[in-house]
């Protein structure tokens, strides 16, 4: 039986892709921490933020909860909810392990890959070229998002996409901030384009060796957004 494919949407630059209020505000809290406008052992009151933002307090619950996985916020019994930075060590281990997992489904797309998705991921990489020159950092991290989970898919392994699905939620406010780093939408794209051409041509060293630079690219550019050593 031929492995099944997994059709990754593109949304048309017309569209927004659907944004749940939760996203919404978990996308902005994590801005504003990692801006350093909300700073380490800031209390984040539920009440206050649903205020703030004109919504009822669920939201703001599975926000911070969200955002509590990816070592952003501290949840403590009792006490409620903190900003807490994870340390520079602590982002080098995730951003280490985000790419040996990247770097292993790059590899086994490149071998299992069928032939739409490969042609889905050509799509999702030609959609990134259009927001490069469009300057759009918000839109190109959205569509970043669907042209890295068609690698995911397309290793055909369900259990290493769903692992390294759940460490890039995890380390996904750092990765979007990078996007803020001047000339790196350019270079990223370029990044993807060596990972595209070996998948494209079935190389699965090349394409394990192009994605674990890119992720080490990626942590490096974090670092100069965020001034961490």
């Amino acid at each position: 039986m031929p492995p099944r494919h997994v059709a990754i949407p593109i949304w048309p630059k017309t569209e927004q892709p659907p944004r749940t209020r939760t996203e919404a505000l978990r996308l902005q809290i994590a801005d504003e921490i990692i801006s350093g406008a909300l700073a380490p052992g800031t209390s984040l009151d539920e009440q206050e933020l649903a205020s703030r933002f004109g919504v009822s307090r669920t939201p703001v619950r599975e926000a911070i909860r969200q955002l509590s996985a990816s070592g952003l916020v501290d949840v403590r019994p009792h006490r409620g909810a903190v900003v807490a930075m994870p340390s520079p060590a602590e982002l080098n281990d995730m951003f280490e392990a985000m790419a040996e997992l990247e770097a292993l489904c790059a590899g086994l797309a490149a071998r299992n890959m069928t032939v739409p998705e490969r042609r889905d991921l050509e799509a999702q990489h030609e959609a990134l070229r259009v927001l490069v020159h469009e300057g759009d950092p918000l839109r190109y991290h959205e569509v970043n998002e669907a042209f890295h989970a068609a690698i995911y898919a397309g290793s055909h392994n369900g259990y290493l996409a769903e692992l390294t699905l759940l460490t890039r939620m995890r380390v996904a406010p750092f990765r979007r901030a990078q996007f803020r780093v001047p000339s790196r939408l350019a270079n990223s794209y370029l990044e993807h384009d060596l990972v595209v051409q070996a998948i494209m041509r079935g190389d699965r060293p090349a394409a394990t060796e192009a994605m674990h630079a890119h992720i080490g690219i990626v942590r490096d550019a974090f670092r100069s957004y965020a001034g961490t050593p």
